[in-house]
């Protein structure tokens, strides 16, 4: 019993980060309609940001985040405004642009390979102090780093949901989700929204992969098992669903650390696919999403 209850909790922990990730996901894909195949590349731009920050100055991971979170959100709106916005205007009667699809797909690859050219494919690591630290929570033992990533979730994931309800460009935003035509009609410059919509998804994705970093490797497609994760949980979530995203990202990871006690590693993620064809049947606007989208 206390191996299954430590399992969940390890599960709980891994699978916020997971939703962080997803998060920044369906934000991108809730306001602009677009699914973006580069965002497990961005995440590992994220990580690999991270890593240099804390190799070349000596900086904490979670001190470097100062840094690498900006830096993340100027990357994603400059991808956004001077690559994605382009073809996005030549296809704006379309609900869901195939050009920018195709184009995140080039960009997935580009970076990569472009990362993989530069750098190798060495698996890197941060050392940290407390990087092997656990705490004792009764008879169970929590693992610092991932500790920490939760909190940091968590707390992002509130000033995430603060934002896009209670500021004006926040409202701005959401409202560009629902309708970007009425949005115009309103005085709102949906383009800026989706430049700043698109890097608020990258820095989100950023964060994650700083918080990732004091106990995961990095390497140059890291992203790529996280992104395919990443599309799942969106939908189990619900597009443009705040606790749906985190939720999903939860079930996945209690999916892939309880399940795996129990069958191969292979079979995990088939359940995990289970699940994920389940709710598309039954629920196809997921957990806690509407016909609306916001």
């Amino acid at each position: 019993m206390r191996l299954l209850v430590e399992l969940a909790i390890n599960g709980i922990l891994m699978g916020s980060i997971y939703g962080l990730i997803a998060l920044g996901l369906t934000l991108i894909f809730g306001i602009m309609k677009v699914i973006n195949f580069a965002h497990g590349s961005f995440l590992m731009v994220g990580m690999f940001a991270t890593y240099w920050m804390c190799t070349l100055t000596g900086l904490d991971p979670y001190v470097s985040l100062l840094i690498v979170v900006p830096f993340c959100f100027c990357l994603g709106y400059l991808v956004q405004n001077f690559l994605i916005k382009p073809v996005f205007k030549k296809e704006i009667k379309v609900r869901e642009p195939i050009g920018v699809l195709l184009l995140t797909s080039g960009l997935w690859m580009f970076m990569d390979n472009t990362t993989l050219a530069i750098f190798g494919a060495s698996y890197r690591t941060v050392k940290t102090p407390y990087a092997q630290v656990s705490y004792q929570l009764g008879d169970i033992l929590l693992s610092a780093p991932q500790l920490y990533a939760f909190i940091g979730t968590i707390i992002a994931t509130f000033c995430m949901y603060v934002f896009l309800r209670r500021t004006s460009l926040g409202k701005a935003i959401r409202a560009t989700g629902q309708d970007r035509n009425t949005a115009e009609l309103m005085g709102v410059n949906t383009y800026r929204i989706y430049n700043i919509a698109f890097g608020v998804g990258i820095a989100l994705t950023g964060l994650a992969g700083g918080l990732l970093t004091p106990f995961f490797y990095i390497y140059p497609t890291v992203g790529f098992s996280f992104d395919i994760k990443a599309f799942i949980i969106v939908v189990l979530g619900g597009l443009g669903s705040i606790p749906g995203a985190i939720l999903g990202g939860i079930i996945i990871g209690l999916i892939e650390s309880v399940a795996a006690q129990f069958m191969t590693s292979t079979l995990t993620i088939v359940l995990a696919y289970v699940v994920f064809l389940l709710v598309l049947l039954f629920k196809p606007e997921g957990l806690f999403g509407f016909k609306g989208e916001w």
